[in-house]
């Protein structure tokens, strides 16, 4: 697989279509530091690591407000084929600010408002909302 971040964004809205109360997703920091941000967010539940012998798996719980999934759209920026990178002046607003855009810096993986904060751009890794 080359694309480890778009497969977790779309198990987890597959997982949301089907109305699973979890998904089960390969571990890796990249992975894990993506879902601690929307669990950051509400927009997914817990997540915690389950660790076995070839492999650890992330497994991360889904929330929904009713009947409806807490994350509507996910849409994945920068592709291995073609990278997307960002000032921090030019760091866009995912659906006017009530969504999320993540972005991968030097100072670690964190949302498009961190980033304006601390002064940083990076890679444009995927908006949320």
């Amino acid at each position: 697989m080359t694309d480890t971040i778009a497969d977790m964004i779309i198990r987890i809205k597959n997982a949301y279509m089907a109305r699973n109360p979890q998904v089960r997703i390969p571990y890796s920091k990249m992975n894990k530091a993506i879902a601690d941000i929307l669990a950051a967010h509400n927009y997914v539940g817990v997540v915690s690591v389950e660790e076995k012998a070839p492999q650890n798996d992330l497994l991360v719980s889904l929330k929904y407000i009713g009947k409806i999934p807490a994350m509507t759209e996910v849409r994945r920026l920068s592709k291995p084929g073609r990278r997307l990178y960002s000032g921090v002046k030019q760091v866009p607003r995912a659906l006017g600010g009530y969504g999320i855009t993540i972005i991968s810096t030097s100072r670690g993986v964190m949302t498009d408002k961190q980033a304006r904060d601390q002064k940083v751009g990076g890679e444009l890794l995927c908006q949320i909302w």
